[in-house]
């Protein structure tokens, strides 16, 4: 409770004597808690104050140390990001999980709004052949049901149990390597999807995405594709960070 009031308190003017909280506060705190639960909530944190999770992000993401919601932490988690949750380094899903299929086959089974078919296949082709370049994998397109990674466009609740929340925060999320179920990765079909600067790029986050149904977590390294924020950069000049080839030739020699 006491690092919950000193944070208030922080963001109070030094004139009042009666503290009084803006609604903007609340939320910005608010958005932060839910931010903690989502993506480090883990049972050794459930006593954590506030102050010590926001000491925690802080500290995973390099920022500065503070304890408090300032500004750099409030624009850094109001960033565009990865639904999965966060680890360190580059780091590997539990048991090493990897598909086994050589090459492995994908599918896309819907399109994003904005965008041209054609445009949107050459960008998948062109995320997959990024993995490809620093690995003995190969991929192949198929055109039926079956495949071991699926590419989606979807909205709101759909289905497994991790939600997008529309255009804004979260982009995108895929899941673990997985012997019994395809692999799957999904994008929010509410964000503004494009090959250029304007709105958010799919090159980037396909590529990021497939690390995660490839087997890698995310990544601290914010130079690393699998670091969990976005962060537009020219697809034409687009290289795996040492971090990335790391990680992916952990799993893939």
């Amino acid at each position: 409770m006491l690092s919950t009031l000193l944070l208030l308190t922080f963001f109070l003017p030094c004139c009042l004597s009666i503290p009084i909280v803006s609604s903007d506060v609340l939320d910005d705190l608010n958005f932060f808690k839910d931010y903690f639960q989502r993506f480090f909530f883990i049972k050794e944190s459930q006593d954590y104050t506030v102050e010590d999770q926001l000491r925690f992000l802080q500290h995973f993401f390099k920022l500065e140390e503070t304890g408090l919601l300032d500004e750099p932490t409030r624009a850094f988690i109001r960033q565009p990001r990865c639904g999965i949750r966060d680890t360190a380094d580059y780091s590997l899903f539990p048991g090493r999980p990897i598909i086994t299929n050589n090459p492995i086959t994908y599918s896309l089974i819907n399109y994003p709004e904005g965008m041209k078919k054609r445009t949107v296949d050459e960008v998948l082709q062109k995320a997959t052949q990024v993995w490809s370049s620093v690995t003995p994998l190969e991929f192949q397109r198929v055109y039926s049901l079956e495949s071991d990674i699926e590419f989606a466009f979807l909205a709101g609740e759909h289905g497994d149990g991790y939600p997008f929340d529309g255009e804004g925060n979260i982009l995108a999320h895929a899941f673990a390597p997985n012997p019994d179920y395809q692999g799957a990765v999904h994008f929010d079909s509410d964000e503004r999807w494009s090959y250029t600067n304007r709105g958010i790029n799919l090159f980037l986050v396909a590529v990021h995405e497939l690390g995660h149904a490839l087997g890698l977590e995310h990544s601290q390294d914010p130079d690393s594709i699998m670091f969990p924020n976005y962060q537009y950069q020219d697809p034409k000049f687009f290289q795996l960070s040492n971090d990335d080839i790391r990680g992916i030739q952990k799993l893939y020699h």
